[in-house]
């Protein structure tokens, strides 16, 4: 299994009690690939930049596509603009993925109950078994992504944290992109309610 998977499927656990935006999961997952390839000796970090190195071979699909999309020539992509430029649907992509393999399911409803009380669930796999062993550790860098994403308080002084610098800017990366994106929506939103006032002629 990958970073990624397991945070999707940690997040889809956690979804009834803490639900999340879409978008916020696939900048997430976006960050979660690099520490993958990072892991992978696919890539590595020049302050910021992401400078590929040999492709090794990646057995998951979601990861080698990653790695085949990076920028392998100078100047190399920022983190930042990797995240943007990756997370964009990301989230889709890897319950796409999910769903291929036949990890998600839909419950059995009662043919009264509206379709849409029915929602994709995971199955019992080894996959999401592995996902729950690393979340029940508190391995740090999985549960430094669910509590960016808010699917996970954040780690206290006890915790432990992520001894590897280039995964520590890697997460910090994705905390700034996931701050943007939330002042984004609030904009978005005052941007919308100014609107609707004049409209209303107040």
């Amino acid at each position: 299994m990958t970073t990624p998977r397991d945070l999707l499927i940690a997040a889809m656990d956690m979804a009834a009690s803490r639900p999340l935006e879409r978008g916020d999961l696939s900048l997430a997952l976006a960050g979660a690939e690099v520490i993958d390839l990072l892991g992978a000796q696919a890539i590595r970090l020049d302050g910021d930049q992401i400078v590929p190195s040999h492709p090794p071979a990646i057995a998951d699909r979601l990861l080698d596509e990653a790695a085949s999309s990076l920028i392998r020539e100078a100047p190399y992509e920022s983190l930042e603009d990797w995240l943007w430029r990756r997370g964009r649907g990301l989230s889709s992509a890897y319950l796409a993925a999910l769903q291929a393999e036949g990890q998600l399911t839909r419950p059995h409803r009662p043919r009264w109950m509206p379709s849409r009380a029915s929602r994709t669930v995971l199955v019992d796999s080894p996959a999401r078994r592995e996902a729950a062993d690393r979340w029940t550790s508190d391995e740090p860098i999985l549960a430094a992504l669910a509590a960016a994403v808010g699917i996970r308080d954040k780690p206290t002084g006890d915790s432990p944290g992520v001894a590897d610098d280039a995964v520590a800017t890697v997460l910090a990366a994705v905390d700034d992109a996931l701050r943007d994106l939330e002042f984004q929506r609030q904009r978005r939103a005052l941007d919308e309610a100014a609107f609707d006032n004049i409209w209303r002629g107040e």
